[in-house]
């Protein structure tokens, strides 16, 4: 990975969102995606965290510590032990100085706590409230374990993904998670307009994982009524416009063609050097390119398996025609569009030396978002938040001796 651009912390980088504090309770991917954007834009992100941390620190992908320091950024973490009273005062005390709180407990925990929304909003009328959870705060599943894996094999997505030979497929990445993040941003910039700009007040964004990852399928529901017919596994071709699939080069990789329109898929059978697919009956309109999919799959990947995925995309680049290498990591790493615009960059790591770390998603001409500060430790800003709140020294070696405040490494 030594192609990567070095990129340092910006520490002093402000962001449109600076004036707004949000209390982040939740654990794992779904909030941590939803504040980490936020952050990212300049939101006072409070991790609020257990003497045990979020979940998320735990969490390690081919034994390497990255998730934590890859969603964690950007924010601070102050370490609440929420069983003691005096730290759930101090939650309530906090939430009348934020905009929003963020929690992503099992249905009905909050309010077994002493801080239900009622109790939340009552203490701060403009509070944003944000419940995440698998399948919602009703419903006969309200109490059911919210994974990310439960939600995609029922939202239907997993029964649609992967060939029809062979067992349904489920994502290998935090799918239901990092959709239902990404839908939370946008709820919760609507619910602040409505306090910020409208003069609404406070309210609660009920987001469960299932919600949003069966909204991103699409029509599956209304092709259903509207046809009787199940959408059946068909790997990567589409059963909407084709040719579309991918083919295996003469090396062992792959390239993603997509010929969707009438014009390409024409300017694809000419370049292949088969003008006589443009009349043929089988392939002379989409509807006809995708009732015999497998036919023409096999003309294309036949042509396609004689070069490299390099020669495939230059020749079908010069040719005009839709093509595109499939990557895995270790290609994009050393992709020279990837280096260029920095959608990864290295950042300083105490652990790692180097970490690389997504660019800041979108890129804003006027307000740019920054990564100004790597993930922290448990109860790193302890003092820094509640000194906020107007905690002297006094109090605050009181709640840590009585276990409402923890700090790692510090002493008790």
């Amino acid at each position: 990975m030594a192609s990567l651009k070095q990129r340092g912390y910006e520490p002093d980088a402000g962001g449109p969102l600076s004036d707004v504090r949000i209390l982040d309770l939740s654990r794992l991917v779904a909030g941590n995606t939803l504040t980490q954007v936020l952050a990212d834009f300049g939101a006072d992100v409070v991790k609020v965290e257990s003497p045990d941390g979020d979940t998320l620190r735990a969490w390690r992908t081919q034994d390497v510590d990255t998730n934590w320091k890859l969603y964690a950024r950007n924010k601070k973490s102050l370490g609440l032990d929420l069983r003691q009273p005096a730290a759930r005062e101090l939650l309530l005390e906090l939430a009348e100085k934020a905009a929003v709180l963020v929690e992503s407990f099992k249905p009905g925990v909050l309010e077994a706590m002493g801080l239900a929304p009622d109790v939340l909003l009552a203490r701060n009328p403009r509070l944003v409230v944000v419940r995440i959870s698998g399948w919602g705060q009703t419903g006969p599943y309200r109490g059911r374990p919210g994974f990310g894996t439960l939600v995609e094999g029922i939202s239907g997505f997993a029964a649609m993904n992967g060939f029809a030979d062979r067992e349904p497929v489920l994502p290998p990445m935090y799918l239901a998670d990092t959709v239902a993040g990404l839908y939370g941003v946008a709820g919760l910039l609507i619910a602040l307009r409505e306090v910020e700009v409208n003069g609404g007040q406070g309210q609660v964004i009920d987001l469960p994982l299932l919600d949003p990852l069966f909204a991103v399928l699409g029509p599956q529901a209304a092709n259903y009524r509207l046809t009787g017919r199940i959408k059946p596994r068909t790997g990567s071709r589409s059963t909407n416009s084709g040719p579309r699939n991918a083919y295996r080069c003469n090396d062992g990789l792959y390239v993603g063609l997509s010929a969707s329109t009438q014009k390409m898929a024409e300017r694809l059978f000419v370049s292949i050097g088969r003008p006589d697919l443009v009349e043929d009956p089988r392939y002379r309109t989409n509807a006809d390119r995708v009732r015999h999919a497998e036919e023409l799959d096999a003309i294309i990947g036949a042509f396609i398996a004689r070069r490299t995925q390099a020669e495939n995309v230059r020749f079908f680049e010069e040719a005009q025609v839709t093509i595109g290498p499939i990557y895995d990591i270790s290609q994009i790493v050393d992709d020279p569009h990837f280096v260029d615009r920095e959608i990864l960059a290295d950042y300083p790591d105490p652990d790692m030396g180097a970490f690389p770390m997504h660019h800041v998603v979108p890129r804003m001409s006027g307000t740019p978002g920054a990564i100004r500060t790597p993930a922290p430790a448990i109860g790193q800003h302890n003092r820094e938040v509640l000194a906020a709140l107007g905690v002297d020294d006094g109090r605050y070696q009181a709640l840590v001796r009585d276990g409402a405040v923890h700090q790692e490494n510090e002493d008790r």
